[in-house]
């Protein structure tokens, strides 16, 4: 079970003597900390609690209200936000000695007061603060999720709020989104907003979740196959104004070829699907998911071997050039684009 799924059952009854909400997961770690406030029933105006964003509160303050008794309770809760103190941040708000004091409440720690510890970024497990953390407080970490469990918590999540979806539009969600837990949360809620009803498809996804970077350069490469030379030009200017940098757009369109490549590498030696997927998850170091294996397959039926291993190359050649000041990028680009239109007219 997933952190934000814990916090799920969390009360504020159920709280630890001190309870930590981390994680490097900043798209995660934001819905994370959200549930857990929902979850105690956080109130600003409720005296029973007390919060302190330690990236503008003096400590001293903040330590008198920790270690005093509660006043309008049996027991109270007091939570240090931003505590970057704690994590790999470069960022420190408390002083030697602060830390020190702190370090000894957490070593002994007030019976009638409930610590609340919130620290975006990773834990610093060197530091003898993350040790005392770890051994004696309850953590709740937003860290990054396998495939499987971004997969199973937002088919609960879609279930729940009543949506379904056609066969292989829900992976075609999670590609769009990256496997990114912040891009899913966000494009459900877009498809959530689209579709009041019935079962989402195909293109349901493609009017309701905006486009992504990927989806704007797997067109790109379309415009350029297709000799749509005037259009490809459009949309690199448009993307430029964005701020995207030639450098990570080569990048990107450089995956979807050699992604290309090597499902047409494979295909030429008979291999079935299922075989691909095994390969590429091999040789990438990582599960390649089967529908993205499907799709390149879809996309790159028309494309022969010889081009694909040129237009690498091109790539390739101007990620170099680029990289080594040859010319201007933004020419460097454009001639490569062309030099790949040229390719698909041989």
């Amino acid at each position: 079970m997933i952190a934000i799924e814990e916090i799920g059952k969390l009360t504020k009854e159920k709280l630890w003597l001190i309870t930590v909400v981390t994680g490097e997961d900043l798209g995660q770690y934001s819905q994370l900390k959200e549930a857990f406030m929902k979850a105690i029933a956080f109130d600003k105006d409720d005296l029973t609690y007390s919060y302190f964003d330690m990236a503008e509160t003096d400590y001293a303050t903040a330590e008198m209200d920790l270690e005093s008794l509660p006043f309008f309770a049996d027991e109270k809760v007091v939570i240090f936000d931003n505590l970057l103190d704690i994590t790999t941040d470069r960022k420190s708000y408390l002083a030697e000695q602060e830390l020190k004091r702190f370090e000894a409440y957490l070593e002994n720690p007030v019976e009638t007061t409930r610590l609340v510890i919130m620290a975006p970024g990773k834990l610093d497990g060197k530091r003898r603060l993350v040790k005392i953390l770890k051994r004696d407080a309850r953590i709740f970490e937003a860290g990054p999720l396998k495939e499987a469990e971004l997969r199973t918590y937002f088919q609960k999540w879609a279930h729940k709020e009543g949506l379904a979806f056609e066969s292989g539009v829900f992976e075609e969600l999670l590609i769009k989104s990256n496997f990114d837990f912040s891009d899913t949360s966000k494009n459900l809620a877009f498809l959530q907003s689209y579709k009041k009803q019935g079962t989402v498809t195909h293109e349901d996804i493609a009017q309701a979740i905006p486009k992504s970077l990927q989806d704007n350069l797997f067109d790109l490469t379309q415009y350029i196959l297709s000799g749509k030379i005037d259009v490809s030009r459009e949309l690199v200017r448009d993307l430029r104004l964005q701020g995207e940098d030639e450098i990570k757009l080569i990048a990107i369109m450089l995956g979807q070829f050699r992604l290309f490549l090597q499902v047409k590498i494979l295909a030429s030696q008979g291999k079935p699907e299922q075989a691909m997927v095994a390969e590429l998850s091999s040789l990438i170091g990582r599960n390649v998911n089967p529908y993205q294996v499907k799709f390149a397959m879809r996309d790159s039926r028309s494309l022969s071997l010889s081009f694909l291993k040129k237009a690498v190359a091109t790539l390739i050649e101007c990620d170099y050039q680029i990289k080594t000041g040859v010319y201007d990028k933004d020419y460097l680009f454009e001639v490569a684009l062309l030099k790949i239109a040229g390719l698909t007219k041989k």
